[in-house]
């Protein structure tokens, strides 16, 4: 299941992609628009600056901004950033392996393959889909 932490983190990079490069936004501004928490909203923008998606300027005048192009931003790395592994369990993930406790041989494990394969399919998904694209996306449906 997608977490809050994901899902507000993703409408606030659309919300950003959706202004001209390089205008800052408050983290308010987007708060209210995008009905996110305030601190909440906060720690998230901090993180994705911290991982190089986001940068911002203090000031009058001053906010956050995507740091790259949206068509540079790959879903995976982003949902990396904001929830950590794509993998369903540890025992399948690429970047944050860990053995499972109750499984005594994890290759004929049954549930291991079926996780893998889902890990699989998600991954190809989320490494071909942009921020870009899914802008794109949700102007196609309003049409």
């Amino acid at each position: 299941m997608l977490t809050k932490r994901a899902k507000y983190g993703l409408k606030a990079m659309k919300y950003l992609a959706e202004l001209p490069a390089g205008v800052p936004v408050l983290i308010s501004e987007i708060s209210e628009q995008e009905n996110i928490p305030f601190k909440f909203l906060q720690g998230i923008l901090l993180n994705l600056k911290k991982h190089g998606f986001l940068d911002s300027k203090k000031g009058k005048g001053g906010g956050y901004f995507l740091k790259m192009p949206a068509e540079d931003i790959n879903m995976a790395s982003l949902f990396r950033i904001l929830d950590g592994p794509i993998a369903l369990v540890p025992c399948v993930s690429l970047n944050y392996y860990e053995k499972c406790d109750d499984c005594p041989d994890e290759y004929a494990c049954s549930v291991n393959r079926l996780m893998a394969q889902v890990r699989d399919r998600t991954l190809k998904l989320l490494e071909n889909e942009t921020l870009a694209d899914l802008i794109k996306s949700q102007k196609k449906s309003s049409e």
